[in-house]
């Protein structure tokens, strides 16, 4: 086998020395509309779930987020969150077509793109283009709705949403100083020919394990609620804490941070079913302080289960803006958490290279190389935690409402011998396609 570093970290992986693949892109694009998280009488998926729900509901499986990372166990998550001043919608994850709604049936409509990634994810970079103008929800479903199957599908593209090179390509890069500790850099670049603004909102939360009613899951017994809570760092940079009784601490320090919005991952019952909520703060919270302007939203105490730290740039035209985070558990340097940073993002990219290198064919073109890296990438990128114990969801929750009594008869009824919780290699991380 080759000696490159990332054959290094594998084989200690292997040997059980380091958990290298502890922290991946565990996270789906997209869990709103999803078998697991459809509770309805016939099996409506798409329509019990919608992308609507989806920045004010809590999901009951797992997480979703864009360009996100998470621990394997998918207790504390991290992600990106978007806005451009003009969204109805502040871009948290990514957006498609239903089923039905699509003309050739379900169908994201967003572009991104998987650039790179090792095996232990030592190192990831990923592409995430953003209009400028407002993001066409109503005019993809409307224009896709009245085409026929045997019509081109109507496309981001085709909306004009990118008209003039409007847009902003940005860049989400991950690097492991170790297994637990982790760099974060996003970078904004304005493609357009004029100055535009954007919101750039790192965020971090815990999956939502403590709404349903168990003392005890998958991760064991859970004593006390996690938590998030804004900790000193000093005047150049904020810092949280995040304190899960499973996953242990962990830190989130972030450059040169304008502000920390603060509120917990519960569902707002009050805007989706007209009931009360158990909390002021709630999921949809970044959402209504930063597009719709209501600052009491987000919790002044700046603790809870969901966490973001705010960024407002104008960026000028060809201009570039950055971010600098890092996550890491109790082991990373309470002080200088930046010291260095650069200089390991250049190793670990380096040595991403050296290892394609070592494991491609030779005689490759460099094109025929980047196709291989991006597809392989690609297929990295791909891998999610798919959580799905078909009994439990079959039978409902104690802290819920119990699934209507039409389920016993529908869809997976049959499944019950059927409990996964594992890290798996998906075909597409938007559609999610695991249906029984």
């Amino acid at each position: 086998m080759p000696s490159t570093a990332e054959h290094q970290r594998l084989t200690e992986h292997r040997q059980k020395i380091a958990d290298w693949k502890d922290w991946g892109p565990y996270l789906s694009e997209r869990a709103w509309g999803t078998v697991r998280e459809d509770y309805s009488a016939y099996g409506t998926a798409w329509d019990h779930f919608p992308h609507d729900h989806a920045r004010s509901r809590v999901y009951r499986w797992n997480e979703d987020g864009l360009a996100g990372i998470c621990n394997r166990e998918q207790q504390l998550c991290f992600a990106l969150a978007l806005w451009n001043g003009q969204d109805s919608i502040l871009k948290e994850r990514m957006f498609g077509l239903t089923g039905p709604q699509g003309n050739h049936g379900e169908d994201g409509k967003e572009y991104y793109f998987y650039l790179d990634s090792t095996p232990t994810h030592s190192y990831m970079k990923m592409l995430y283009k953003y209009p400028q103008v407002a993001f066409p929800y109503a005019n993809l479903v409307e224009e896709n709705g009245r085409r026929g199957f045997a019509d081109f599908e109507y496309e981001l593209l085709d909306t004009g949403v990118f008209g003039g090179a409007r847009y902003f390509d940005v860049v989400v890069e991950y690097a492991k100083v170790q297994p637990a500790d982790i760099l974060v850099r996003i970078t904004a670049v304005n493609r357009g020919p004029q100055p535009a603004m954007l919101h750039v909102l790192p965020t971090l939360w815990f999956r939502n394990t403590w709404s349903w009613g168990y003392e005890s899951g998958p991760m064991g017994k859970l004593p006390r609620r996690p938590n998030l809570k804004q900790v000193d760092g000093d005047e150049s940079y904020l810092s949280i804490q995040a304190d899960h009784p499973v996953a242990g601490v962990y830190y989130l320090y972030a450059e040169g941070g304008d502000d920390l919005l603060f509120t917990e991952n519960e569902t707002n019952n009050q805007r989706l079913f007209g009931s009360s909520n158990s909390s002021p703060y709630v999921k949809d919270a970044f959402h209504r302080a930063v597009v719709d302007g209501e600052a009491d939203a987000v919790n002044p105490a700046r603790q809870g289960t969901k966490a973001a730290v705010q960024y407002l740039f104008e960026i000028g035209p060809g201009q570039t803006e950055s971010v600098r985070l890092r996550i890491a558990g109790q082991e990373a340097p309470a002080s200088s958490p930046f010291s260095g940073f650069d200089s390991v993002f250049a190793d670990r990219l380096a040595e991403a290279d050296e290892f394609y290198s070592a494991n491609q064919k030779p005689g490759l073109s460099e094109d025929e190389r980047r196709i291989q890296l991006h597809a392989l990438a690609g297929m990295l990128w791909s891998k999610q935690l798919y959580y799905y114990d078909v009994e439990q969801w079959l039978r409902g929750d104690p802290g819920a409402p119990p699934p209507p009594p039409e389920r016993k008869g529908g869809r997976n009824h049959d499944w019950e011998h059927l409990n996964n919780f594992d890290v798996i290699s998906m075909p597409d991380k938007w559609e999610y396609p695991w249906y029984a």
